[in-house]
């Protein structure tokens, strides 16, 4: 059943309230961003905080990205639904050549302090595969690193977690000495 849009703002407006008094039931852990197309997978959210990380912020077409920016609500509604759509963060797909997502994925992790990023590349999603490479170098060289996990239709949560798993053991094995 759908709510109201006014019920569904009153209930978000007490979450958002109560978020900075919340008690975390676990640790924190390494903060990752997720980057790619999409991932709806909640069993593989799940397995990431099992392992010892946490997903802050994510850069997908499925994910926040649709959401970074507003419309203006004063001036002519498909005008301003245009306007949002166009000034978006782009997609691969809408971003060649000028690559103005690289700094909007950077600025995102820094500002959720995001220790390393997890590029989720669904198979033969072409823009995102080819901008990966660039993507990769871009954070690395701002000292984020990365890990490319690819999956067809579903996450193979059992392989991913080995390589994740993998993964927070380089992060953190300076910690260990």
């Amino acid at each position: 059943k759908f709510g109201s849009a006014r019920t569904h703002n009153e209930e978000l407006r007490k979450v958002l309230a109560a978020l900075p008094e919340r008690n975390l039931e676990r640790p924190e852990g390494v903060r990752f961003m997720t980057i790619g197309s999409e991932n709806d997978d909640v069993a593989f959210m799940a397995m990431i905080e099992s392992v010892g990380g946490t997903i802050v912020i994510d850069d997908q077409c499925s994910g926040t990205r649709y959401f970074w920016n507003q419309s203006n609500k004063d001036a002519d509604p498909i005008k301003a639904i245009a306007e949002r759509y166009c000034d978006r963060p782009a997609c691969p797909t809408k971003d060649y050549p000028d690559h103005t997502r690289y700094e909007h994925v950077l600025g995102l992790a820094k500002e959720f302090n995001a220790r390393a990023a997890i590029f989720l590349q669904q198979k033969f999603c072409d823009p995102h595969e080819g901008d990966y490479p660039d993507l990769k170098r871009h954070l690395e060289a701002n000292d984020i690193p990365t890990l490319f996990l690819e999956f067809d239709i579903t996450n193979p949560i059992g392989p991913f977690r080995i390589r994740v798993e993998a993964f927070l053991e380089t992060l953190t094995e300076e910690d260990l000495f």
